[in-house]
C-alpha cells in the first residue's frame, strides 16, 4: 500500500500498488466494487503487473471507512457493501481517481499514459473518469446506473470500452437499451454484450464468476489498452 495526496494536498489516502518487473508499458488504475480493495481487486493490479504495467487500485471509500475488505458471497458483507456504496462520494471519488491517475503519471515519467479498469460501481466509475479527466482510455465492467449520466457523453473524448451482462440483475434490459441507444454510434466508445451473464461475471473468484466470459471480456480489455495505453 502507498499514500496518494488528494487533489487538493491537504489528505493522504491509500492505494494498492503492483509493479512489474522492468519498465512499465503504461499504468493501470483499477477502480474497485463496492467491496473495497479486496482480495479480488488486488489480484487484478497484481495480473496487470504481470502484463508489463504498473498497476494502483485506490481506496475510494476512505473517507467512510478505510481499509474495508468484503466478500461478495456473504451477506452480511454484502449488505454492508450496499451501505457503504448509498452514502458514497461519487464526485469525491473521481477527484481521488484523478489523484490516483496523477500519481500514476509521475511514477511512469514524461509522455506515459494512464487507463482505467472498473467494476460495478467501478465501471459507472470508469464511465465518469472518461468524461470528467484527462485519462488516456477507460474500460468499465457491467456498470451500475449509466442512464443518469449518459449526458455526459459528449464529454468522452478518449476511448471508452463497456462490458455489459446481458443479464445483469442491477441493470435491466430496459437500461442497457438506454445505454447502447446513448453511445452505439459515439466514436470513442465500444459496447460488448454477454448475452446471459449476471453482474459480476469477471470477478477473479467467487461465485459470481463465468469463466469463459470473463477470460473473453478481459481479452479484450488486454487488447483495447494495449492498443491505446501501450
Amino acid at each position: 500500500m502507498i499514500g496518494i495526496e488528494t487533489l487538493g494536498g491537504q489528505e493522504r489516502f491509500q492505494a494498492y500498488l503492483a509493479e512489474p518487473d522492468g519498465t512499465p508499458k503504461g499504468a493501470i488504475v483499477v477502480i474497485q466494487e463496492i467491496f473495497g480493495i479486496n482480495a479480488g481487486i488486488r489480484r487484478k493490479c497484481d495480473t496487470w503487473a504481470q502484463k508489463g504495467y504498473l498497476a494502483l487500485a485506490p481506496d475510494l471509500f476512505w473517507r467512510l471507512e478505510p481499509g474495508v475488505e468484503l466478500d461478495p458471497d456473504v451477506e452480511a458483507e454484502f449488505k454492508r457493501a450496499l451501505d457503504l456504496m448509498g452514502r458514497f462520494d461519487q464526485d469525491q471519488g473521481i477527484a481521488d481517481i484523478e489523484a490516483a491517475i496523477r500519481a500514476a503519471r509521475s511514477r511512469l515519467g514524461a509522455g506515459g499514459k494512464v487507463g482505467c479498469v472498473g467494476y460495478c460501481l467501478g465501471g459507472r466509475l470508469a464511465y465518469m473518469t472518461a468524461a470528467r479527466t484527462d485519462v488516456d482510455a477507460s474500460v468499465g465492467y457491467y456498470p451500475v446506473g449509466l442512464p443518469n449520466i449518459l449526458h455526459e457523453r459528449h464529454a468522452i473524448s478518449r476511448p471508452l470500452l463497456i462490458h455489459v451482462a446481458g443479464a445483469d440483475h442491477f441493470v435491466p434490459p430496459e437500461q442497457q437499451q438506454e445505454v447502447h441507444a446513448a453511445l452505439d454510434d459515439h466514436p470513442r466508445v465500444t459496447i460488448h454484450d454477454y448475452p446471459g451473464e449476471d453482474h459480476g461475471f469477471a470477478a477473479e473468484m467467487g461465485k459470481r464468476r463465468s469463466e469463459n466470459s470473463a477470460r473473453l471480456a478481459d481479452s479484450r480489455t488486454e487488447a483495447f489498452l494495449a492498443e491505446h495505453i501501450g
